[in-house]
């Protein structure tokens, strides 16, 4: 299999570690006529990208507890929400998505979106865009695991970013103050600043009851903020607010 088909062979590695559990790297390269040197390679991308863990002489899948799924359904906010957000990516644009269930509900609509190149810190945005399609090339920070936010986090990440520059960066937060910029309980700030500063267009999505609410945490400054996506539910003083600070407010529409 040749250099121009990678993409397809490490695709199909997947599928056997999905099917079979584990992979030896002595089986992949006698079924893909291909190296051990090459095979493991792949593995290392893959690994790379979190999608599966090397072990000696193969590899095996991401432990389930690193892939949770989301176990409430979306809400008919953040589906909206959602669909705003995916309204303004231009055709191969280059995009961070950050974790949190309201960014991965732009998942399943990206499909419609050839030539994207996306970036992410979160297991289940990366899976998911495997699945749709015009699949983007996917990069992927890597880092170490933080279980609270359930993403990548540090300096690995961070130095993983700054190699790279985006058109756009979604992300969304636990809280929006209204006079400081978005909050967050999660007290690893420090990649949520480096994605917005390697983006040329910040992009928040929130649903509009956390506007208003006080969390000591501060991720990003208004001066780092473009754009806020909520719902209609916003109320007019707080609209105003928000707009007062030079940031462009969307209202995302409920489907009727």
């Amino acid at each position: 299999m040749s250099k121009r088909n990678t993409p397809q062979r490490r695709h199909t590695i997947l599928a056997l570690l999905a099917e079979q559990g584990e992979v030896s790297v002595d089986a992949l390269a006698q079924q893909f006529a291909t190296s051990e040197v090459t095979i493991r390679k792949d593995l290392a991308a893959l690994e790379k990208n979190g999608l599966l863990l090397r072990r000696y002489g193969g590899a095996v899948p991401v432990p389930q507890e690193l892939i949770s799924e989301p176990t409430q359904p979306i809400s008919p906010y953040k589906q909206a929400i959602a669909r705003a957000g995916v309204a303004r990516i231009r055709e191969h644009a280059r995009i961070i998505i950050d974790s949190g269930t309201t960014t991965a509900a732009m998942i399943p609509q990206l499909g419609h979106k050839p030539g994207l190149v996306v970036m992410t810190n979160s297991l289940n945005v990366a899976n998911a865009l495997r699945d749709i399609e015009h699949e983007p090339v996917l990069l992927m920070t890597g880092g170490t695991w933080d279980p609270h936010s359930e993403s990548f986090q540090g300096q690995v990440a961070e130095q993983v970013l700054r190699s790279y520059d985006f058109d756009q960066l979604f992300i969304g937060a636990d809280g929006i103050d209204l006079e400081r910029g978005t909050t967050t309980f999660n007290e690893l700030l420090g990649l949520s600043r480096v994605m917005a500063e390697v983006a040329r267009e910040v992009i928040v999505m929130v649903e509009s009851d956390k506007i208003g609410r006080r969390i000591p945490n501060l991720e990003l400054p208004w001066s780092s903020v473009h754009t806020l996506i909520t719902d209609e539910r916003l109320d007019a003083q707080a609209a105003e607010h928000i707009r007062a600070r030079g940031i462009q407010l969307i209202l995302a529409a409920l489907e009727n």
